[in-house]
């Protein structure tokens, strides 16, 4: 009998470790909450106490954030589009342009290797809802896909025919700004709401885009509890992308008196029209020029309600996975595509290169992923594919140009895998940020600007002209030709650091 207990209680322990050996090596479900246009300024527990994100503040709390993400930019005004392709297709920015014509053709080699198709190839079950906005199909590369949505709610919202207007007629910008837009003129201005559900938008079809977003993820859950495979989920909102439409009692939250202009607010940036941002840029028509206080504190309103009102879907979302067990083995990462000016600079929208509009929030929570820290190391939004790749033991592809975030998760290494940020709007601006400092190319005027992060975390000073900091600008911008040859820009400033280097200024 006593030999028999030993036995049995062999048995056990080494029961015990098999099941606990096979707990560790599985694979994680991955849950990708993707915003649209959300400033990493724009969640509370990062340090923006005017904004209510208590769910989004779940994930930063529970998880490990990165105070300096960033995207590298866009080759066209929908600054998202070039972000989601990065993400997809693992490539940097002008890569990704070439890459995804092969999406367009439907070739199946590069559909083969989108973030979606590599994670099902190694078993997972893939999921995807929202905003798309990528050449490939979204039903080629995830095995489901709900609600698949354009860059942004369409119809009184086309700017696309506002130009065509404006260069077929001999009309003025005002006579033919759609509904929504050049607002608000002042406090006695009511001529749109965020939330009439009669002016379409986000309302479109009955019901909120960030609700259906989250009633999909919600069926996705559910498909995915009962099957054996690890799920990857792309959750992605419009949201909060124009027109920044919510419920009132999420506008309500946020009193114009209660909310101040930004300390880089401007009324007009000087360069704007030579690099791209002029009234004519459909995001930069949003508020009226010269840009005043009032105008600026409406759209932050807007902008607040809006995120705090997806936020409550992001909670709800959360707590559905912890209600039906999965979130004990998920993964959950949050980000955005690119960030928005609201205000700064004289901007409203994301076509500059300031850290209001290149830079994101970005944190992951999940089994072995440390609770509340804080990294500031600079990585690319992006590094999340490649993170998810690791979590779920799949090889990064040579072709996957980023890196996973994991080395710095769990200290394995402390600095950034990248040699300085680089950022690109068209052929129109350029920017590299590298130890604390950031230098800013406009190639069509000549002009450089250059902040010092550390005593500049706003922006304000310029420093491009000052003699003691010429040596650091001739450095950045000499650097700044290396990661433009490294990341095959086709736009090269060699001859502008030339004529700029050898210029008596």
């Amino acid at each position: 009998m006593r030999t028999a207990f030993c036995l049995y209680f062999l048995m056990l322990i080494f029961g015990c470790g098999s099941h606990n050996e096979e707990v560790s090596n599985q694979q994680p479900n991955i849950v990708f909450i993707f915003t649209d246009d959300q400033t990493y300024r724009a969640v509370n527990a990062l340090g923006n106490m005017d904004i209510n994100t208590p769910h989004i503040d779940r994930i930063v709390e529970g998880g490990t954030s990165f105070t300096h993400a960033y995207n590298m930019g866009g080759w066209n005004g929908a600054i998202c589009v070039a972000s989601r392709a990065m993400m997809i297709s693992g490539r940097s920015i002008w890569r990704a342009r070439a890459f995804q014509e092969g999406w367009r053709n439907l070739d199946s080699t590069a559909l083969s290797q989108t973030w979606g198709q590599l994670m099902e190839s190694n078993g997972y079950d893939t999921y995807m809802t929202g905003k798309w906005h990528v050449l490939a199909p979204a039903d080629s590369v995830f095995q489901v896909a709900q609600h698949i949505r354009p860059g942004m709610p369409v119809d009184q919202w086309s700017h696309g025919a506002m130009m065509e207007k404006l260069e077929n007629d001999d009309v003025s910008l005002s006579e033919v700004m759609p509904v929504g837009y050049n607002r608000p003129l002042d406090e006695n201005d009511q001529s749109w709401s965020p939330t009439d559900s009669s002016f379409g938008g986000f309302w479109e079809g009955g019901q909120h885009w960030s609700e259906v977003v989250r009633d999909d993820a919600f069926g996705f859950i559910d498909q995915a509890s009962r099957s054996e495979n690890p799920f990857f989920m792309y959750l992605a909102f419009n949201a909060p992308h124009d027109p920044r439409q919510a419920p009132q009692e999420f506008i309500e939250m946020y009193p114009i008196e209660d909310l101040e202009t930004p300390e880089s607010w401007l009324p007009e940036y000087p360069y704007k029209d030579d690099i791209g941002c002029s009234q004519m840029l459909r995001d930069e028509a949003l508020a009226p020029f010269p840009r005043t206080e009032f105008a600026v504190k409406t759209h932050l309103r807007e902008y607040f309600g809006i995120i705090s009102h997806l936020d409550a879907q992001v909670g709800q979302i959360l707590d559905q996975l912890e209600a039906t067990g999965q979130m004990e083995n998920t993964c959950v990462f949050f980000g955005s595509d690119h960030g928005l000016a609201v205000g700064r600079h004289g901007f409203l929208g994301k076509q500059n290169m300031y850290d209001h509009s290149m830079r994101v929030p970005l944190a992951v929570m999940g089994p072995g992923i440390p609770a509340g820290k804080r990294i500031d190391a600079d990585v690319y939004l992006q590094d999340i594919m490649a993170t998810s790749l690791e979590l779920a033991g799949i090889e990064k592809p040579a072709y996957v140009e980023f890196n996973s975030l994991l080395p710095l998760i769990h200290g394995d290494r402390e600095e950034s895998h990248y040699d300085g940020i680089y950022g690109a709007y068209v052929d129109l601006q350029r920017m590299i940020r590298k130890d604390d400092h950031k230098l800013i190319v406009y190639p069509k005027i000549s002009r450089v600007r250059l902040y010092d992060l550390s005593s500049d975390p706003e922006e304000l000073q310029d420093l491009s002209t000052s003699p003691q900091y010429r040596n650091k600008a001739v450095t950045l911008f000499s650097e700044l030709l290396e990661l433009q040859r490294e990341f095959d820009d086709p736009h090269q400033l060699g001859d502008l650091y030339e004529e700029w280097t050898t210029s008596e200024e």
